[in-house]
């Protein structure tokens, strides 16, 4: 029992104590060192530790002011005390909805890596009448913005690649091929919404479904990242889940092998029957994170795995699971797409699927996947990995048309500006639209692509303004043509590219209301990707009126991916903060008076 004589004396220790951990240093209020296997759990949790470890501080220094020993500091908070932490945060919505509310960015999001991307600009028709880019299947970006979003955060600008979102969304039309070629191709011009005095003209192809019993054997090679970093819930154990969904799908004809990497790399699994799903899925359960990154290792295992099983005129797939933090063995950028670049002539293709967050090397893993033909998808929910490898399984494996590229070529008598939304690190110089030794993107059964250009046309307001000097010259004979498309490919097995031309006529041009769904969804899907980068050609069209064109075209969404689309609009406009207004005259207590 405490002396009373001494209880004042206590009493004070006990407030300075408790004041001063409020105001000591940083390096003072940092939380006790965690488990070496609570590690990555308690760096991605960031400032949440900090929280969830003061309730135990205080009691501690409450007991060592009593004079009571103090007990030894434990690897981790308790169940009780990540309880109070949460009870001390205010609920998201709540916080969303308060007025002036802008959202504090994840703390994880500063080791976030995106590849930089410069958004496309206005072009004058008569200075450069052709658009030439590679077409692009990816739809990775729309899922971590939206990973982003549903977290409270406004995506950085360099993950929002806008033609990722566009794509992301499956057609509600659904053309037919002509005769001979492996995709359709529709073409659709309408006001855009954002500015009536400019056009929308929508081009898209849609590769020809094919249901996955129809697909040729497939050998695939899991190539797993068991690294420490891959510890997080939202890493190994939803990456298993997402494997054994894809393992359910299966044939007796198809082949799986397994090759994991960390520290060094291993062959979990030689080539097996896909009618052996116990033992592929008793592979995938035991695997288990801990160790570096020697991803170059891994990849190289990989391809030798694939060449071992390699199905002549079938599939041949690597598809790469991780979170792209390579730090062991071949690290560097460049030197890593030269590895998959060469390995694909082997006639294998490489699919990244990436995962978590805090550490993600988003840059690496779209780039890889351009690099080996293949593509990539981000996955931040089971529901997703059930999207990208079982519903659109025939479109993520197999490919019906290689190289494929885009060429626009623009009537200048007719247009005067125009401008491709999106694609912008898709971009091919005018040359290289018939030159077969650059490449290009693949498209994959089912896989439907769209493009969007804004236009102005001659006569009516633009962005550029008129010249001084240059006047287009007058082309005879064409001037019912706002344009003409053209698509080159190669067939799945290669050998020489073939072309389609299709015109873009005037009198495709319709009202706003007699536009189709397909071209008004993704007019606000754009919208939106354009906002989320700042909205720099979309005026005072912001969240409320992207909804409302998004509602209006939500179609039959037998899936519900419109709607989902419609929840993020809501939500990134409760993330959006007004710029504060100035402060013209203050009252005594310093608050603004007007």
């Amino acid at each position: 029992m405490l002396d009373t004589r001494l209880r004042p004396l206590a009493c004070i220790l006990l407030i300075l104590s408790l004041a001063a951990c409020g105001t000591s240093p940083e390096s003072e209020r940092r939380p006790v060192a965690a488990a070496p296997d609570q590690a990555a759990t308690r760096t991605e949790a960031g400032a949440d530790s900090h929280a969830i470890s003061q309730p135990a501080r205080i009691v501690r220094e409450q007991e060592a002011v009593l004079g009571k020993a103090a007990p030894a500091p434990r690897p981790a908070a308790p169940m009780h005390d990540q309880d109070f932490a949460r009870r001390l945060v205010m609920p998201q919505a709540a916080v969303m909805a308060a007025p002036g509310y802008q959202p504090v960015p994840m703390q994880e999001a500063s080791h976030e890596r995106y590849a930089a991307l410069e958004q496309g600009g206005v072009t004058a028709t008569a200075v450069q009448p052709f658009s030439t880019f590679s077409i692009d299947v990816d739809t990775g970006a729309y899922a971590n913005v939206r990973r982003m979003l549903m977290a409270g955060q406004l995506p950085p600008d360099d993950a929002v690649r806008i033609e990722e979102l566009i794509n992301y969304f499956p057609w509600e039309s659904r053309p037919v091929a002509r005769r001979g070629e492996p995709f359709a191709v529709q073409t659709e011009v309408a006001p855009a919404p954002w500015n009536t005095n400019r056009l929308l003209l929508r081009v898209g192809i849609r590769a020809m479904d094919a249901r996955q019993a129809e697909l040729p054997p497939a050998n695939l090679v899991f190539l797993v990242d068991v690294s420490g970093s891959m510890s997080s819930a939202n890493k190994l154990p939803l990456l298993k889940n997402a494997l054994r969904l894809l393992t359910d799908t299966l044939r007796p004809q198809d082949r799986v092998s397994l090759v994991t990497y960390a520290s060094g790399t291993q062959v979990v699994l030689p080539p097996t029957p896909g009618s052996e799903r116990g033992t592929i899925r008793a592979a995938l359960e035991a695997l288990q994170p801990g160790g570096s990154t020697a991803g170059e290792a891994g990849i190289r295992l990989a391809y030798e795995m694939a060449r071992q099983g390699f199905r002549k005129g079938g599939i041949n797939r690597i598809l790469l699971a991780t979170d792209g933090d390579f730090n062991v063995g071949l690290s560097d950028f460049e030197a890593l797409k030269a590895l998959v670049e060469d390995r694909r002539r082997s006639g294998v293709s490489l699919t990244t699927l990436g995962f978590g967050t805090g550490n993600y090397r988003e840059d690496l893993m779209e780039q890889l996947a351009d690099a080996g033909d293949g593509n990539y998808a981000y996955i931040d929910t089971l529901n997703e990995a059930h999207k990208v490898l079982v519903e659109e399984a025939a479109s993520t494996l197999s490919i019906v048309a290689r190289d494929v590229k885009i060429q626009m070529e623009f009537n200048p008598a007719v247009v005067s500006e125009y401008r491709l939304i999106g694609y912008e690190n898709r971009a091919l110089a005018r040359e290289d639209f018939r030159n077969d030794k650059v490449d290009a993107g693949e498209v994959g059964a089912g896989h439907g692509v769209t493009a969007l250009y804004e236009l102005s046309l001659v006569g009516t307001p633009g962005q550029l303004g008129d010249s001084r000097y240059a006047r287009p010259a007058p082309v005879s004979g064409y001037g019912d043509e706002l344009g003409m498309l053209r698509l080159r490919y190669k067939q799945p097995a290669g050998g020489a590219s073939r072309e389609i031309e299709v015109a873009v006529q005037r009198a495709q041009i319709r009202p706003a209301t007699a536009a189709s769904t397909d071209l008004r969804f993704t007019a606000a899907v754009a919208a939106f990707g354009q906002h989320l980068r700042g909205g720099k050609y979309l005026g005072s069209f912001g969240p409320a009126q992207i909804e409302q064109l998004a509602a209006g075209a939500r179609g039959e969404d037998r899936f519900g991916y419109r709607g989902e689309f419609l929840r993020l609009v809501r939500l990134s406009g409760a993330l959006q903060t007004p710029s504060p207004q100035p402060c013209n005259a203050t009252r005594e207590d310093g608050a603004c008076a007007d």
